[in-house]
């Protein structure tokens, strides 16, 4: 027989498991944080996101960090600008690059410095089409200050 009752909790697990999977419908590959030098209080942790569904990267946080931001690189007038933006979108099926240069999450206020080979814990928050609130925890190693986007601790490039 089916109830009321029965509904109300076919539907919380609905709700549940649909909330679960859209948080696994971005995936996060190659995330790295820079490495710093002792009273630097700013870095950028960098990653590659894709989506499943469109998504919205929005906030983070980090224990790290006093204050984690959505930030990007452009050019402005002939000159490369850094500024906080409300947030990236994730288009469906893409990948989308946070890179040095380019859109990155800024760690500032540090409460240490970031050394190389440290791993930095960053909770990503997320938004989907239905407007609910995704988050996710990474941990992302950190490398040093000369590294490049693409390169793994002295494993090469590896392209697709």
């Amino acid at each position: 027989m089916y109830s009321l009752r029965t509904s109300r909790s076919f539907g919380l697990l609905v709700s549940v498991l649909l909330g679960a999977s859209a948080a696994a419908q971005v995936t996060v590959t190659e995330p790295w944080v820079r490495a710093t030098v002792p009273q630097q209080k700013a870095t950028g942790a960098f990653m590659q996101l894709k989506a499943e569904q469109s998504m919205r990267l929005v906030a983070g946080k980090s224990p790290v960090a006093g204050v984690v931001e959505i930030h990007e690189m452009a050019m402005e007038n002939g000159m490369m600008k850094m500024r906080q933006i409300p947030g990236i979108e994730i288009p469906a099926g893409q990948t989308l690059a946070l890179k040095p240069g380019s859109y990155h999450v800024m760690l500032m206020d540090l409460k240490q410095q970031v050394k190389d080979g440290d791993t930095v814990p960053i909770t990503l928050e997320f938004v989907g089409l239905d407007n609910k609130k995704h988050t996710m925890e990474i941990k992302a190693p950190a490398r040093p200050l000369n590294a490049m986007p693409g390169k793994a601790s002295g494993h090469g490039e590896h392209k697709h």
